[in-house]
């Protein structure tokens, strides 16, 4: 949407370690990014390093940036720009006003949004949405897509969601929170509990029964492949077990929102190991008390990283019909489909470029409603 606008905005990825500082113009990074210690136990010291990154990035700056808009971990006040109790930020306790604060010091509108919705609305503006509809237009298609599941694999499990190019946040910034959805196996946990790097470590070392090694997730992908000595079928159990989990929780989600889904985060690297799995849990099946059964979603679900897939999925299924007493014929999907596939942007890119689009899409939002 705003691939040639020229205005600037400056971005943020907050880690618990790191703060690193950007700014983008026309969808592109335009500035060497700057990374900063968080000093994420002192609260003062925090703020005055995301003063410190910002004001490094304005200064390197041709022209003045309209806003700064980035994603911060929850729980938080989105809309208002407070911040809650966080596990990794351990200085931000009881309420901090962090949006009012950066717009006090800078004088710009400032939009701070979670790192799975600005992920989805990344992917729906310049990643997988638009690549996938350009496909279908080029090969001749009549079907388009506008909704898109962003799911995200890393530290935990979180997603969002973009119907018709806008990002659904929730009446409490809470929508697309899939991470406390309930667990398949285990009624009474989250979901979060089976998808991200703590359950990869948890399960491996269940299955491996070597609960003293601190492996990384990494080093679990690497036994699984064979180049790191271990439980390799451990290792290979895990990261399928992870894709059963994060499948069903997908599948519930995609039910409500019916459009293209796409995964990105640190753990998606270990996907020739986890997506058979999410595969088998979107198109498996489902039933009833008396013994029917029937498929699980309304929608055949194709994996786009599959090249024969790919292809079955733009081909699709589109007929001719006529129309009684009518001349002319309409195009009719006899049958529905999505697509789901690993991010190409990546997540971090996917954020940035949400956080830029969002920025840019709430100042013009404003300026229509004046």
């Amino acid at each position: 949407m705003y691939k040639f606008d020229k205005r600037v905005v400056m971005t943020l990825d907050a880690g618990g370690t790191n703060f690193v500082f950007s700014a983008m113009q026309a969808n592109q990074e335009i500035v060497k990014p700057i990374s900063l210690f968080s000093n994420a136990d002192n609260l003062q010291k925090c703020l005055e390093t995301l003063v410190e990154g910002f004001t490094k990035i304005q200064d390197a700056l041709f022209e003045s940036p309209v806003a700064i808009s980035f994603a911060f971990p929850g729980p938080a006040d989105y809309v208002n720009g407070v911040i809650g109790d966080l596990p990794n930020l351990k200085a931000f306790r009881g309420g901090i006003a962090l949006g009012p604060f950066l717009h006090h010091k800078f004088g710009i509108p400032v939009f701070i949004n979670n790192d799975g919705d600005l992920f989805a609305y990344g992917e729906s503006m310049g990643g997988i949405l638009p690549e996938i509809n350009k496909i279908l237009s080029d090969s001749g298609s009549t079907k388009r897509f506008k909704n898109l599941l962003g799911v995200t694999l890393g530290t935990g499990f979180g997603a969002g969601f973009v119907t018709n190019g806008i990002l659904h946040l929730g009446d409490n910034g809470s929508g697309g929170d899939v991470w406390v959805f309930r667990h398949k196996k285990y009624r009474n946990c989250i979901t979060e509990e089976g998808v991200g790097v703590d359950a990869v470590k948890r399960m491996y070392g269940e299955f491996s029964k070597d609960t003293q090694s601190d492996l990384s997730p990494k080093d679990i992908y690497d036994i699984a492949d064979g180049t790191k000595a271990g439980d390799q079928e451990a290792a290979k159990r895990t990261f399928a077990e992870m894709g059963e989990e994060a499948g069903d929780t997908i599948g519930q989600a995609i039910t409500l929102i019916d459009g293209l889904i796409v995964i990105g985060g640190g753990l998606t690297g270990a996907a020739k190991y986890f997506m058979p799995a999410v595969m088998s849990e979107l198109n498996g099946t489902i039933g009833r008390l008396d013994g029917e059964t029937f498929n699980r979603l309304q929608m055949k679900a194709y994996n786009l990283d599959n090249e024969d897939e790919l292809k079955a999925f733009i081909k699709g299924n589109c007929e001719q019909v006529t129309i009684q007493g009518v001349p002319g014929t309409v195009d009719y999907h006899s049958s529905k489909r999505i697509g789901i596939a690993i991010s190409k942007l990546g997540a971090s890119k996917a954020i940035a470029l949400g956080a830029y689009n969002f920025a840019l899409q709430q100042l013009d939002s404003v300026e229509v409603k004046a």
